[in-house]
């Protein structure tokens, strides 16, 4: 599934900036559009769509992950990056269906409420719908709970993949003739 190499690079190191972008930003756009209802009319269906293009990347840089490690010496800073990798799936699904609940919630909510409205207008009311506090206040907290999952992990996994990459593999001090 997915791509091995990219113009002879391992796909992995390039397919990984995409995740390490993506899951942030699809966290912060839920976390915003939780909070902030006015959010769920700005962002639309981009909520949605970018959770789902997050979720699709996430198994295809694994794959990419996994095609590598077959590649390169064992090593337990590897197989830590690895076993840490495999533990992101399930946070970015979780991230997924919350984005595509709160939208889809989202956006009945504001049907409703223009319904209620008009209804109001025309009985020479006024006053919005109500919201049901305490599934806004769930929803805000699954929210930030998913979110905060999901972003921490992709650092864990980051700074496991890092160490694994760079440990060993430079000098603190420049080398003779390189540099001051």
């Amino acid at each position: 599934m997915g791509p091995t190499l990219i113009n002879g690079l391992p796909a992995h190191v390039l397919l990984v900036h995409f995740v390490v972008v993506l899951v942030p930003l699809t966290a912060l756009a839920l976390v915003a559009a939780t909070v902030w209802t006015t959010w769920i009319r700005r962002l639309g269906v981009v909520l949605p769509l970018l959770a789902l293009v997050t979720l699709i990347s996430v198994p295809i840089t694994t794959n990419a992950g996994e095609w590598l490690e077959k590649r390169i010496p064992s090593d337990p800073l590897v197989r830590k990056h690895t076993d840490l990798g495999d533990t992101l799936l399930p946070w970015v699904v979780a991230l997924f269906v919350v984005a595509v609940a709160v939208w889809w919630f989202g956006r009945r909510a504001m049907a409703h409420s223009s319904a209620h409205m008009r209804t109001h207008a025309r009985a020479g009311l006024s006053g919005a719908v109500p919201l049901g506090m305490p599934v806004r206040v769930a929803a805000i907290v699954l929210s930030v709970v998913v979110a905060a999952g999901s972003v921490v992990q992709v650092y864990r996994i980051g700074d496991s993949g890092a160490k694994s990459t760079w440990d060993g593999g430079f000098s603190t001090t420049p080398v003779s003739g390189k540099g001051r």
